[in-house]
């Protein structure tokens, strides 16, 4: 992983939140809110789009503290912790597949883990 691919996945990332979220509340709404998923999808969107923004953030410091390369570390858990938390958000929100809510703390421990790394690396500066 390098300051630019942490970047770029950022800025995918962010497109796809914005993207997910607007076809989520026009196209999906109604069958969201009748199995009463629509604020578990809002939530998956959320939390990917926190992290979209904390990945650009990680990114930009990456690029202007190289030598700090526990960032890359930051970005492989914050990556993981957006497939795994929220993507099983998603999949249980469209398909109604509950067993997938047991992997979603996971992701949430992924993101813990990506924020605890983050404050040991900022230790260094």
């Amino acid at each position: 992983m390098t300051a630019r691919l942490v970047l770029q996945l950022a800025a995918l990332l962010g497109a796809l939140s914005v993207g997910i979220g607007a076809f989520a509340a026009h196209g999906l709404r109604k069958m969201l809110t009748a199995s009463g998923r629509f604020e578990t999808f809002e939530t998956a969107v959320r939390y990917q789009f926190y992290h979209a923004l904390a990945l650009l953030a990680v990114g930009i410091l990456w690029y202007l503290k190289p030598e700090l390369r526990s960032l890359g570390t930051v970005a492989w858990l914050w990556l993981g912790g957006i497939l795994v938390f929220s993507g099983s958000l998603y999949v249980l929100c469209l398909t109604g597949v509950t067993k997938l809510g047991a992997v979603t703390p996971i992701g949430g421990v992924l993101f813990i883990a990506g924020w605890i790394v983050l404050l040991l690396a900022a230790r260094q500066l």
